[in-house]
C-alpha cells in the first residue's frame, strides 16, 4: 500500500513524529544511545533535568515509533536497557547535529536574544 505524506497538511501523521523527534527530551535521548546500549537509571544519570516520569513515557513513545528497543534482563532487580534501532540509527546524524548545534551557536543566539530584548515595543 503506498502512502503519500506532506508534513504541510494538519492531520499528515508525520507530524506527530516530528513532534515526538523535535522534543527535547526525544532528542537527547536519542543522542545519548548512540553507539551503545545504556539502562535506564544511566540515561537518568546522564540526561540532567528529565524526571523519571519524563524519561520513561518519553523512552515509550520512541519504542513504540520503533526507534528505540527495550531489553529486559532477568535480574533482581530487573534490569532493562534501551538502545537504538536500525530505524532510530537513521536518525543518529541528525539528532547529533540538531542537539550539538545548539551548543555550538549558543553564543550567537543569546546576542541575538538581547538584541531582540532590547528593542522598544
Amino acid at each position: 500500500m503506498q502512502h503519500d505524506y506532506d508534513v504541510y497538511e494538519e492531520n499528515c501523521p508525520t507530524r506527530q513524529v516530528l513532534a515526538r523527534v523535535a522534543d527535547k527530551w526525544a532528542l537527547l535521548i536519542l543522542d545519548r544511545l548512540d553507539g551503545e546500549a545504556v539502562r535506564f537509571n544511566h540515561l537518568r544519570r546522564d540526561i540532567k533535568g528529565v524526571s523519571q516520569k519524563v524519561l520513561s513515557q518519553t523512552l515509550k513513545r520512541l519504542e513504540r515509533d520503533g526507534m528505540v528497543s527495550r531489553t529486559a534482563f532477568a535480574t533482581v532487580p530487573v534490569t532493562v536497557e534501551y538502545a537504538l534501532t536500525p530505524l532510530g540509527r537513521t536518525l543518529t546524524e541528525t539528532v547529533a547535529a540538531m542537539a550539538h548545534w545548539a551548543e555550538k551557536h549558543m553564543d550567537a543566539v543569546l546576542v541575538a536574544q538581547q538584541a531582540y530584548d532590547a528593542q522598544p515595543r
